[in-house]
């Protein structure tokens, strides 16, 4: 599934309710994450629920790397929010994350006026973990 794909979904989603049912079906298409993966290290900080982002990064396929995750929660409608990240952010190089603005989409979505205040700090808290990783990873390539 792709991010425009999810985006045409939502437009046809008139209620709040089909859109969490909505994102929450996104969540059960997450890959399972190895156990191993929920490690401390993982963890996303600034999360009311428990979220765990593991990153992976291919060098084989072009110049610049590529970040690869996988991310669990523990939460349902976490999970479709990760699952949404993960398809905007998830196979791409460094320089193409840093230039999505993930917060303005979930905007778009109209997640700010719906998501609690700590599920709007902890999509902050993921996007920015994202983010660290990839200027961490274009850094090391510089």
């Amino acid at each position: 599934m792709t991010i425009d794909e999810i985006r045409e979904n939502f437009v046809l989603l008139d209620d709040w309710d089909d859109r969490y049912r909505y994102v929450i079906e996104l969540g059960r298409t997450l890959e399972p994450m190895p156990e191993a993966e929920h490690s401390q290290e993982n963890k996303v900080q600034g999360c009311a629920s428990q979220v765990w982002l593991s990153r992976r990064i291919d060098r084989k396929s072009r110049n610049e790397p590529v970040l690869k995750y996988l991310g669990d929660s523990d939460a349902h409608i976490v999970r479709g929010l990760i699952a949404i990240l993960l398809t905007l952010y998830s196979g791409h190089t460094p320089r193409e994350i840093l230039s999505t603005d993930a917060i303005a989409l979930f905007d778009e979505f109209g997640f700010r006026e719906h998501l609690t205040p700590q599920r709007s700090n902890g999509l902050r808290s993921m996007v920015e973990r994202i983010r660290a990783d990839a200027r961490q990873a274009l850094a090391a390539v510089s």
